[in-house]
């Protein structure tokens, strides 16, 4: 299926899921970050959280859901790039959104500005940059 390429200005669809502590747990078992800030909400809170936090990089994971999707397919993703703003709780939803602000360098690509915005409108991942593969 071909896609036509993007604009520059024009709007990645947005996303949002619910991340939940199950999730968290799942993540910390798979990248066998163990940290207790993720998965022990009296720890987390003894060095001054609410209680416990999502990992960035699951965070992170979601974004490249989003971007990929709205590209087409994981394949296509070619680069992404963020920072870790504020956290992320048990419970949270995360929007997911970008704008495409360049197409074509390098040839056959679109490259956006995304970002990562919690349900209570923190922005968690910032500065975000993603690189995708278009049709040409």
């Amino acid at each position: 299926m071909s896609r036509p390429t993007p604009a520059v200005g024009s709007e990645m669809t947005a996303m949002t899921r619910r991340v939940t502590q199950e999730q968290i747990a799942a993540y910390a078992e798979a990248s066998g970050d163990r940290n207790p800030i993720h998965l022990d909400p009296e720890f987390a809170r003894r060095v001054g959280l609410p209680g416990t936090i999502a990992h960035g990089m699951l965070e992170m994971a979601v974004l490249a859901e989003a971007v990929s999707r709205w590209a087409g397919g994981y394949d296509r993703l070619l680069e992404l790039r963020c920072r870790f703003s504020k956290p992320l709780f048990p419970g949270d939803e995360i929007t997911c959104t970008g704008r495409v602000v360049a197409v074509g360098a390098p040839p056959g690509t679109a490259t956006l500005e995304v970002q990562a915005t919690s349900g209570r409108g923190d922005r968690v991942l910032s500065g975000g940059r993603a690189v995708v593969r278009v049709e040409t």
